[in-house]
């Protein structure tokens, strides 16, 4: 009988407090929150494209070359999304004259076929200069929709260059994944 008192006192003393410092109406918004944010669990979304990134990545792989950077299947390319700035009378890493880097990028992951390493590439827009229209190369391993932006490469990344103006975009290597 003592402990189930002891039980029934400190049951009681929570009760009491929590009773104190709310009201029955928050204390019935704050179930319906609970209720509602319940009902839309279910409806958000759930990224299940594991095994088909996985499949578009030993595609891309199989198939990519070290090269010649004029082609899409070149191996720093495989999260490319834009024209190709070694088309554009620039370089994998530099842009064309009139036109500068932007000072944001988006990543992607690519395997080497000469040495069989993942390197992490990050893909900067050069801005400042109208389309140049030359090699589009239009991958989309690794993207993500818009609301993960940092994966995303179907935004313009000018983001924080003079102008928005999308010219072409580079691939330069950031380091091993």
């Amino acid at each position: 009988m003592g402990n189930e008192n002891i039980f029934d006192r400190l049951f009681e003393r929570a009760s009491r407090h929590v009773a104190q410092r709310s009201s029955r109406r928050s204390v019935l918004a704050r179930l319906g929150t609970l209720l509602v944010g319940g009902a839309i669990l279910p409806t958000l979304p759930v990224d299940r494209s594991g095994r088909f990134k996985q499949a578009h990545a030993q595609a891309f792989a199989d198939e990519a070359q070290t090269t010649d950077d004029t082609q899409c299947n070149y191996w720093r390319y495989c999260a490319m999304d834009g024209y190709l700035c070694s088309c554009c009378n620039g370089g994998i890493t530099s842009c064309p004259p009139g036109s500068e880097p932007s000072p944001t990028s988006w990543v992607g992951s690519c395997l080497n076929p000469d040495d069989g390493q993942v390197y992490l590439i990050a893909y900067r827009d050069c801005c400042g200069k109208g389309v140049c229209g030359q090699c589009p190369c239009l991958s989309t391993e690794g993207e993500m929709p818009v609301y993960r932006p940092q994966l995303s490469n179907d935004i313009a990344w000018c983001f924080g260059a003079r102008s928005m103006a999308y010219h072409c975009t580079g691939a330069g290597i950031v380091g091993k994944a």
